[in-house]
């Protein structure tokens, strides 16, 4: 009898452990377009082609690309995210910036204030930014059911220690919760190279 319940409390202990694994998504160079300046760039009334949808509910990466281009240099290929929003956003990550020429602002996607501008074109259409440029702070969706689970709250700041061949711990990483957020820390690419991130690689809240 002493037996069981001790298999039982090490399964129940397995079980909350693996809830609160994060997984782990990069995010690569990226801009979501607003309605205004999504026309700018394509022309009235243009329709996105989606390719692929991504884990957070609603979103997609669309087949159309178009070309950031800096006061140092150009990346081409950039991917567009859907769907638009009311305000231009590019995400990029602090190599993306040297690269560009342009100031490395990290910040909470959605928020562009004090942010750096760009040029972004597609073929002969130009769109000039005054701001906009950003480098994501990294976070964590989740649900307020997922929330409780991992004992935190939205906005809250938390320590996440990577488990990879190069483990290594984020400190503030920003807890973000909405009723339509599926349980994924994003990081952008230099970060996940940083800690040599694999598919099986997961984060863990650190105290």
């Amino acid at each position: 009898m002493e037996i069981d319940k001790i298999v039982e409390l090490v399964k129940k202990q397995l079980e909350n452990y693996e809830k609160k694994r994060i997984p782990i998504e990069a995010s690569g160079r990226h801009i979501h377009l607003s309605e205004k300046d999504s026309e700018t760039l394509f022309g009235k009334g243009y329709n996105f082609t989606p390719v692929k949808e991504l884990s957070q509910p609603g979103q997609f990466a669309c087949k159309e690309r178009v070309r950031l281009v800096g006061p140092k240099g150009v990346i081409e290929g950039v991917v567009i995210l859907g769907p638009t929003r009311e305000k231009t956003q590019v995400e990029i990550s602090l190599t993306d910036a040297r690269i560009l020429g342009v100031k490395g602002v990290i910040k909470i996607s959605g928020d562009i204030s004090d942010t750096p501008g760009i040029i972004v074109t597609n073929q002969d259409k130009v769109l000039n930014l005054s701001e906009g440029v950003i480098v994501a702070r990294n976070h964590i969706h989740m649900t307020p059911e997922d929330a409780i689970t991992m004992n935190v709250k939205d906005k809250q700041l938390v320590k996440v220690k990577v488990f990879s061949k190069r483990p290594l711990i984020f400190e503030d990483v920003l807890i973000r919760v909405t009723d339509k957020s599926k349980f994924a820390m994003h990081i952008d690419y230099d970060e996940a190279n940083a800690c040599l991130l694999e598919k099986d690689s997961y984060g863990v809240i650190y105290e």
